[in-house]
């Protein structure tokens, strides 16, 4: 999955007088500082890694060629040295040598359209409300939750966060709210509003593709109660009750150079520019969305799952949303509710610790309210939209509509056990999902892949991700010997313990900055920087394999029973993302219509069967062993 690193350490926005506002940045920024800078691995020890990824899934001969061009690329004085000096040159004089690489090449500068490609969705659990009261109401205490959570980022209270005993950087936290992408003719940008001297005091809510700004804290300062909000959604609800208008948030859905010289149209007038600018600068948006089509209840979730990633089309609710939007929160009529986010700012767990405070606020009885004070009418967002701008806004429905009709996703609730079991044979559950994937991608296509998994690099200041490579030698040992008759279970469960503990072994050397995907990225990066020809390691097959990545995946645990998704990064490939809980695991699992040889449905398929197979393994031998 695509990720990426914040530009500035954003200073926190918030509705605090100047001179608290000193205090508690010098908060932030003292935990910020005190975080390690991440490390430049040592070269050899990344080539090492890198060959050894390699074996599962390269040819004996491609290996061989490659082995030898890696060591002409070490040789002591050649070409490796001289750009892994400039690395660690660029290392000491920035506060994290890759963030803002990262930022550019996996997202600013990545021209697909954001919608499924690079946007993940979160579906939340269905809610139990059937109309229209039901609907403004979730919503209405909904955003008073998010601006719950909001005041933790304000005064900075927000807990820091800790893995493996070790302190995380937030900054990411403070990127999340009152921001926005912007797209550019090459290049697009972030803008984050939240430390402006006068930081937002609205949200952007759409309903019927009409954008309404609305206002959510008084002039005090305090924020509106949960009865107010209700009341102002039910002015946007009814002054926009007719469909009629030009989906004009679509035009987001595009791909990044169409959308960038569609938005120069739009912005050129006045009316268009302050409606965007209001949207960009708002602290998220609310999409209230039409009820979904009516499918069985089988293929409910998955319908929804799409519906959180892409809105349905042009005829439903892609209109309703502003992709470039950092946090949107989607609410339909029908109770079905999620949200999409924009990846240049965060990744999951950041905006999850958001989901799971405003579910858990949601769940809180409203107080009793004494009487209402009168509040204005929410500001409409007005567009001219000229017969140019009409052309652009079909030509992106069309676009849209081909990327949705190739979109296959699927949503599995595997309900026979959760993260307990793992734990209970002692093994990591994250390592044993994925060994499952392994098995489950071997059992259809009869060879491993590149497998992508991301591993959190914030032990660092302003780390993002790395990548944790969960195909290895380890990993094809077992997934071969599974089915093969002439291996004794013993051996099999050795196998699969291995090829976990190899898997675990990896992941703790990705978060502790040792892996070595983004050094070979900064490697490359250096190489252009220094307009040294580039080498070739890099213009290598193995290189092109092992960039490929056939499983694209993701584990974001929630204490919300909810599953992130996101489209696959290869047109061959898949996205699978997974929240492990006590007793079930949600799993999303996503492929592309047009590529015959991959489906959601059959991954899904053997990967709930490679996780009932390696529980009966275990249990078996615990069996015998008695």
């Amino acid at each position: 999955m695509l990720a990426f690193a914040a530009r500035t350490a954003v200073r926190p926005p918030g509705l605090l007088k100047p001179r608290a506002l000193m205090k508690t940045v010098s908060r932030f920024k003292a935990h910020q500082d005190s975080l390690p800078r991440l490390p430049v691995p040592p070269l050899q020890q990344s080539l090492d890694h890198y060959l050894k990824a390699l074996q599962p899934i390269v040819s004996q001969e491609e290996w061989a060629q490659t082995k030898q061009l890696v060591e002409e690329f070490q040789t002591s004085g050649g070409v490796g040295e001289r750009l892994q000096k400039g690395l660690e040159c660029r290392a000491k004089k920035s506060e994290n040598w890759l963030s803002e690489w990262w930022l550019k090449t996996a997202y600013l500068q990545y021209r697909q359209p954001v919608v499924i490609y690079s946007n993940p969705g979160l579906l939340l659990p269905k809610q139990d409300f059937v109309d229209l009261q039901g609907q403004l109401r979730f919503a209405a205490k909904l955003i008073e939750g998010v601006l719950d959570f909001k005041v933790m980022i304000d005064n900075e209270t927000l807990p820091v966060e800790h893995l493996g005993g070790k302190p995380l950087c937030m900054n990411q936290y403070y990127q999340i709210l009152s921001s926005c992408r912007v797209p550019g003719p090459k290049q697009d940008s972030v803008v984050n509003f939240g430390r402006d001297k006068k930081p937002p005091t609205h949200i952007t809510v759409v309903h019927n593709y009409q954008f309404f700004e609305l206002e959510v804290y008084h002039s005090d300062g305090s924020p509106l109660t949960t009865d107010q909000i209700f009341v102002q959604l039910e002015k946007i609800w009814n002054s926009s009750l007719q469909t009629n208008k030009e989906p004009v948030g679509i035009l987001t859905s595009n791909h990044r150079n169409s959308w960038a010289k569609a938005f120069n149209t739009l912005t050129k007038d006045k009316v268009n520019r302050d409606s965007v600018r209001r949207i960009q600068q708002s602290i998220f948006m609310v999409c209230l969305d039409a009820p979904m089509p009516r499918v069985s209840d089988h293929t409910y979730r998955s319908h929804v799952a799409g519906q959180m990633l892409h809105g349905g089309g042009g005829h439903l609710n892609s209109g309703n949303r502003w992709f470039d939007k950092t946090l949107q929160f989607i609410v339909a009529e029908d109770g079905s509710c999620g949200l999409v986010y924009e990846h240049a700012a965060a990744e999951g767990p950041p905006i999850i610790t958001l989901v799971d405070h405003v579910m858990e606020f949601t769940k809180k009885p409203g107080q009793v309210q004494s009487g209402m004070v009168p509040l204005p009418m929410p500001k409409k967002l007005r567009f001219n939209i000229t017969p140019e701008i009409k052309s652009d806004i079909e030509k992106a429905k069309q676009n849209l509509s081909i990327m949705i009709q190739d979109l296959d996703i699927t949503t599995l609730v595997f309900p026979h056990f959760g993260k307990d079991f793992p734990k209970s044979q002692k093994l990591s559950p994250d390592s044993f999902i994925q060994m499952a994937l392994q098995l489950a991608y071997y059992r259809i296509y009869g060879q491993a892949c590149a497998t992508y998994e991301s591993a959190s690099l914030r032990m660092f200041h302003l780390g993002r991700t790395d990548t944790i490579r969960s195909a290895s030698m380890d990993s094809l040992a077992f997934v071969r010997a599974m089915d093969d008759a002439g291996t004794t279970e013993q051996q099999k469960v050795d196998l699969l313990r291995k090829a976990i503990q190899s898997h675990r072994a990896y992941t703790d050397r990705a978060i502790h900055g040792e892996a070595f995907d983004r050094h070979l990225l900064g490697l490359k990066l250096q190489a252009i920087e220094d307009l040294v020809s580039m080498p070739d390691i890099f213009m290598d097959t193995s290189y092109a394999i092992a960039m490929h990545f056939n499983l694209s995946t993701s584990q974001v645990p929630s204490k919300t029973d909810c599953v992130m998704f996101f489209g696959p990064v290869v047109p061959d490939g898949y996205g699978v993302c997974y929240n492990p809980r006590e007793s079930h695991i949600n799993f999303s699992v996503s492929a592309y219509n047009s590529c015959a040889e991959t489906s959601a449905q059959r991954l899904a398929q053997h990967l709930e069967q490679a996780l009932l197979d390696m529980r009966v393994l275990l249990q078996h031998h615990l069996q015998a062993k008695l």
